[in-house]
């Protein structure tokens, strides 16, 4: 029988077909499980003869105290096991808590799209932080322009008068000069956070009791903002979309959908069912009358996570939290691995750019800043993140189950993974609301490698309490409130990632643009002369 078995997989996996990848792991997964008799035989301790020898009778003994310490193994081993087991069996509801609340919560049509005169469509703020250009930031840009909603108005703003993006920012306002838009240059300091002090004069002067933050590398549908509003209850005080990115080309981008539409839907998806605290600051609206009573955001300009603390305190005041139907798309400029790991680890930042290209200058792609975030501000996270892994998580379990009941650990593992991955699979079907672009092996290679990296980027972290942001240095405190640090002695006092390579006082070339940006229109949009502008003023 079990010949036959494995035979028929075997010859079952040598289809060369799409769905090859998957098929070769059920074959592996069977060979396991399906193990001869002969291996699950047992050794039959024989009754104490009393003609026996003293040694004999020693080794019996000896025997004996070894099976019961099998079947009753130490206290801790119990309590250590019991908890694996618990955290175990909980992070399985989680995941289909998110399944099933993805299939009925995404890419549903947006409520209450018509409405009665009587109850007209609420003003929007939209604030829109810049920082550089990347060859996708036009196309973005533009999808602001051209949503179908009554009334709103578009805040770009800059940190800097020499940054490219004041150039697109006023082609497109002459482009469309139907839309109520304004730009507004310089910020104002009123904490650490750098993306606070860029918003602070846009929100001071935003016209509409609903304000939206929204990144720069986010594209929007023509109804993206309807169905974010149509979610705006009297007791919801704000509304955020889920972190996804769109279709591009090469494995990075696919590493970025697989993480996006597995580890983030999951958590985000499951918390927002359970009313928890999931705010993203890429892509959310919120009421200005409540973040006043707060503060306003120059509250908010001590946390480097401020879109987690806005949500805090939000919930504080009596007010609900909710999740869109559709995700947060991001569409940001040609990726490698490195800046993916960068960019998963505290996506609602920007990178450190050089004329629209990831800067190596800054070192923006050795340090997991969203890890080191959530360690600061939830310390529970450095025991509970490596066990929401499917590999540590797997592992642990793995080991309680046999040491507490004899299993064996590689098929209780191979069990594990296997089914982690066909629930993954389907949980980013779900979230992406179509037809993947990528067969299932490209997926698979993408989920190996990204579960078999996390617990080294959370270690990476972990060891390592300064972010690099921009041009700029951190140290976070226990709680997410952070400080500025000299950028030296940054440098002098988080040790560099295994495999890199330290060159001091070297200056580095930048970096060639690529086949996926020639066509930005730099004629178009070239550097003007610069002129004296007004810091916080409305260009």
């Amino acid at each position: 029988m079990v010949l036959k078995l494995r035979s028929g997989l075997l010859q079952h996996s040598c289809c060369s077909d799409d769905d090859s990848a998957v098929k070769v792991c059920f074959m592996i997964f069977g060979i396991l499980c399906f193990k001869p008799r002969s291996c699950h035989r047992q050794r039959r301790e024989l009754p104490p003869d009393p003609g026996r020898t003293n040694n004999n009778n020693n080794k019996i003994n000896n025997t004996t105290t070894t099976t019961t310490t099998m079947l009753h193994p130490p206290w801790y081993t119990c309590v250590l096991g019991g908890f694996f087991f618990v955290f175990w069996a909980g992070y399985w509801v989680v995941h289909l808590l998110a399944l099933g609340y993805a299939r009925w919560r995404l890419h549903g049509a947006p409520r209450g799209a018509r409405r009665s005169p009587e109850d007209p469509w609420p003003g929007v703020s939209i604030l829109k932080p810049l920082v550089g250009v990347d060859c996708n930031l036009v196309s973005n840009l533009e999808t602001f322009f051209t949503m179908n909603y009554p009334a709103y108005e578009l805040l770009f703003c800059v940190a800097e008068e020499t940054d490219p993006a004041l150039v697109v920012c006023r082609a497109l306002l002459d482009k469309y000069p139907k839309v109520d838009a304004r730009i507004f240059v310089g910020g104002e300091k009123v904490g650490a956070n750098p993306k606070i002090n860029n918003m602070e004069p846009g929100y001071k002067t935003a016209k509409y009791d609903l304000v939206m933050i929204s990144d720069s590398g986010l594209r929007m549908r023509e109804d993206t903002l309807t169905d974010m509003v149509s979610h705006m209850g009297e007791k919801v005080g704000l509304v955020h979309q889920m972190p996804f990115v769109c279709d591009r080309d090469g494995f990075p981008s696919v590493l970025e959908k697989v993480y996006f539409g597995t580890c983030v839907a999951r958590i985000y998806l499951a918390a927002d069912l359970l009313g928890i605290n999931s705010v993203t600051g890429m892509s959310c609206i919120f009421r200005k009358s409540i973040v006043d009573e707060l503060g306003g955001l120059k509250a908010f300009g001590c946390y480097l996570a401020e879109d987690y603390f806005l949500g805090l305190g939000i919930q504080k005041k009596g007010f609900k939290l909710r999740v869109t139907s559709q995700p947060a798309w991001q569409n940001p400029g040609p990726s490698d691995i490195p800046s993916f790991q960068a960019r998963i680890r505290r996506h609602v930042l920007y990178i450190s750019r050089n004329d629209g290209f990831f800067s190596h200058d800054n070192n923006t792609f050795t340090y997991c800043r969203w890890t080191q975030l959530r360690i600061a501000m939830v310390p529970t996270t450095i025991l509970l993140e490596p066990l929401q892994e499917c590999v540590v998580l797997g592992l642990c379990t793995a080991w309680a189950g046999h040491a507490l009941f004899h299993w064996d650990p590689l098929v209780f593992f191979l069990v594990h993974s296997l089914s982690w991955f066909l629930l993954d699979y389907c949980l980013l079907t779900s979230v992406n609301g179509d037809w993947l672009t990528f067969s299932k092996s490209e997926f698979l290679l993408a989920w190996l490698f990204r579960e078999f990296d996390a617990f080294r980027q959370f270690l990476q972290a972990f060891v390592d309490p300064v972010i690099r942001w921009r041009s700029g240095a951190y140290r976070l405190n226990w709680g997410g409130v952070i400080r500025e640090t000299p950028v030296a002695v940054a440098q002098l006092s988080s040790p560099a990632p295994l495999g890199t390579k330290v060159a001091l006082a070297v200056p580095k070339k930048r970096r060639p643009p690529s086949s996926a940006c020639a066509s930005y229109p730099t004629s178009s949009y070239g550097r003007p002369p610069l002129q004296p502008l007004d810091h916080g003023a409305p260009w």
